[in-house]
């Protein structure tokens, strides 16, 4: 028979296990948002992002144009967290390739317009 002192040490024990278990789960999330294969893509984007500002800012690029190549971007945004959400918060070598290609075709855009 369980007494009060036992129950009190097994709700300790559980309420230990649950937060150990929390927090290895948001240090696996950071790392995860931080793997380096989605780390490169998003890198990209991001300096994508700046460059279409940039030709914006110089007259090199009408802002219908830039809003063209953001929706783009948000698109291969949306697909590399899409990927990462199906394969354990990591996209797979083919995912990165793909879409570095889908990228490539942006900054292609960006340099005919720039």
């Amino acid at each position: 028979m369980f007494t009060f002192k036992k129950t009190v040490v097994v709700l300790g024990l559980v309420s230990l296990f649950s937060a150990t278990c929390a927090s290895a789960f948001a240090q696996e999330t950071q790392w995860q948002k931080q793997h380096p294969r989605r780390d490169d893509v998003n890198s990209r984007l991001d300096k994508q992002d700046h460059r279409i500002k940039h030709d914006v800012k110089d007259g090199q690029m009408s802002k219908d144009e830039a809003h063209n190549l953001h929706q783009q971007d948000h698109k291969i945004r949306q697909e590399e967290r899409t990927d990462a959400k199906f394969d354990n918060g990591h996209i797979t070598k083919s995912e990165k390739k793909t879409i570095n290609q889908q990228e490539n075709d942006v900054s292609h855009e960006i340099n005919h317009n720039g």
